[in-house]
C-alpha cells in the first residue's frame, strides 16, 4: 500500500486562450514563450522557480506552489509581472503568436504519495475555474495590451484579498457565479490594471443571469482555510484522478504523477 500525506498547496493554472488552429510550430514557439514569462515573472516576484512543480498541459501550464508559501504571493506581483511580459512580447510578436492568457487561482489540501504523485478535489476546481465562460468573457473583454484575465476562487479571494494583503484593492476584482458541469460556486475575476473587473456573464443556464459585485458574499461566507471548502460543488463529488482520462495534448490538467498528467480535454479556444 502506497503512503500519502495531504499537504496545503498553492495552485496557479494558465490556459492560452485561442491556442486551436495555429498549427504546430507556433503553438511550440507560444508554450516556450508562456513558460520564460512565468519563471521571469516568479523570479521578479522573490520566488525561486526550482521550488514550485511546473507542468506543461500542451495549451496552458500548471504550477503547483512549494508547501507554506502564502497564496497572495501568486498574485501580487506575480500576475502584473507576467501580464508585463506578455503585452512586451505581443508588442514585437505577429498574430499567430500573440498571447491572451487565462489563469485560474484556488488552494487547498492535495493527496501527495511516496512516489511524488498528487491529486485532490483543488485540482478539479482549478480545472472547473479555468473552463468557466465568465473568464472565457474577461480575456475577451480586457482592454488590448492586457493579455491576462484571472479569476480566484472564493477560498483564495477571502484569504488573500479579503485580508487586506498589499497590493490586492478589492475595487480591483468582480463577483462572477461559476457553474460547469456539477460545480457551482463564486469566484471573483480580475485583470490587470482595471479599477473594476470586467462584467462577465455567469455560466448559469438564465441568460438573464450577469455578474455583480457582492460585498455581502464576503461577510455571510465560511472559508476552511486547510481544505478549501469554500467552494460548493453541487451534485456529485469531484471525480479523482482515477477516473479521469489519462492524455496528452489540448485540455486542462487536474492532477499530475511524476510528469504524466491527468487531463480534462476540453476542444473550445
Amino acid at each position: 500500500m502506497v503512503n500519502a500525506t495531504y499537504e496545503y498547496r498553492a495552485l496557479l493554472a494558465c490556459d492560452i486562450a485561442g491556442s486551436a488552429g495555429r498549427g504546430e510550430q507556433r503553438l511550440q514557439r507560444i508554450r516556450g514563450v508562456l513558460r520564460a514569462a512565468l519563471f521571469d515573472s516568479l523570479d521578479a516576484a522573490d520566488l525561486d522557480g526550482r521550488d514550485f512543480a511546473y507542468f506543461d498541459t500542451g495549451d496552458g501550464c500548471l504550477l503547483v506552489a512549494p508547501a507554506g508559501l502564502p497564496k497572495a504571493r501568486l498574485l501580487v506581483p506575480l500576475l502584473p509581472e507576467l501580464n508585463a511580459r506578455l503585452r512586451e512580447h505581443n508588442r514585437h510578436a505577429d498574430q499567430g503568436t500573440r498571447l491572451r492568457l487565462r489563469a485560474a487561482l484556488h488552494a487547498g489540501e492535495i493527496r501527495v504519495d511516496e512516489e511524488g504523485a498528487a491529486s485532490g478535489a483543488p485540482f478539479e476546481v482549478l480545472a472547473r475555474l479555468l473552463d468557466s465562460a465568465p473568464l472565457r468573457q474577461a480575456a475577451l473583454a480586457g482592454p488590448d495590451g492586457t493579455p491576462v484575465a484571472a479569476i480566484l476562487s472564493r477560498h483564495v479571494y477571502e484569504e488573500t484579498v479579503g485580508h487586506g494583503h498589499a497590493g490586492l484593492d478589492t475595487d480591483a476584482f468582480t463577483a462572477a457565479d461559476v457553474r460547469v458541469k456539477e460545480y457551482a460556486a463564486r469566484a471573483w475575476l480580475w485583470y490587470p490594471g482595471s479599477p473594476v473587473g470586467p462584467r462577465a456573464g455567469s455560466d448559469r443556464e438564465d441568460a438573464g443571469s450577469r455578474t455583480c459585485t457582492d460585498a455581502k458574499a464576503n461577510a455571510d461566507a465560511r472559508s476552511d482555510a486547510r481544505s478549501g471548502s469554500g467552494e460548493q460543488p453541487a451534485g456529485p463529488e469531484p471525480r479523482t484522478a482515477e477516473q479521469s482520462v489519462h492524455a496528452t495534448g489540448h485540455g486542462t490538467v487536474f492532477a499530475v504523477h511524476r510528469g504524466d498528467q491527468y487531463i480534462r480535454h476540453d476542444d473550445r479556444s
